[in-house]
């Protein structure tokens, strides 16, 4: 840090590494929780893992990943959340992309895993638009389910309404209910690194600019919600939370 208070990434200290890897391990456990189900039930040949263990399994997996390794690099594992905080001021902007590419590289991982070992083709495990719905309006929901992610998540970061370890259950929580109804409209992505990353492996990216563009849209939205309820950010407790509180 700087005599004015600017963030410096420093590539030579340790913790900075064993932040890329949190975030690349976390998505990676997340990415393949998620893309999972659907692989292992083609491979199977039956619906081995129903919807709803389907889409409550990534949530349980999130709020674990949370009271793991939050403390390391916040636990963003999505790059929505990662641009929410910098943009909320929570989060230098310098430590951005050092985030995102370590996201995507978690999800290309997690997918590469399941592709190599267990097979599959089509958009098994992947988030498409369902029967009957466009692009254009899965882009929508996305950015509605997304919108309520990311407020989830900077509403328990912020200094004004902090719930400490519940923050995780709030969060998986949110993802799992989310998923619950939305699943079969759209997936329930609202993660731009979970989408692309394995439709990238499986060579399947349909209709990809409405999971690309719906969670992206959503971050300006969700950060000027948080600007309503609660003012401005760049509060001490919310940057700890959103940078992690390790120091080495």
């Amino acid at each position: 840090m700087t005599a004015r208070g600017e963030v410096i990434v420093d590539c030579t200290n340790p913790i900075w590494w064993r932040r890329l890897f949190g975030e690349l391990l976390g998505t990676f456990l997340l990415v393949l929780v998620s893309v999972g189900p659907g692989v292992v039930n083609q491979r199977t040949g039956a619906e081995a893992v129903s919807r709803t263990a389907a889409v409550v399994a990534p949530g349980l997996m999130l709020s674990s990943i949370i009271l793991f390794m939050g403390a390391v690099s916040g636990a963003h594992l999505n790059p929505s959340v990662t641009l929410a905080f910098a943009l909320r001021r929570d989060f230098p902007w310098q430590r951005v992309p050092g985030y995102l590419v370590a996201q995507f590289a978690g999800a290309v991982a997690a997918g590469g895993l399941l592709a190599g070992t267990l097979g599959g083709h089509g958009t098994a495990g992947l988030t498409v638009p369902g029967p009957g719905i466009g692009a254009p309006l899965a882009l929508l929901w996305e950015l509605v389910l997304t919108v309520g992610l990311i407020s989830t998540v900077l509403g328990t970061a912020s200094c004004a309404q902090n719930v400490g370890p519940l923050a995780a259950l709030a969060v998986g929580g949110y993802l799992a209910l989310a998923g619950l109804w939305a699943s079969p409209l759209t997936g329930a992505s609202m993660n731009v690194a979970r989408s692309l990353g394995p439709a990238l492996v499986y060579g399947q990216p349909r209709a990809w600019w409405a999971y690309l563009v719906g969670p992206l849209l959503a971050v300006p939205v969700a950060v000027g919600a948080a600007a309503l309820l609660r003012g401005p950010g760049g509060g001490g407790i919310s940057r700890r939370i959103a940078q992690g509180t390790v120091r080495r």
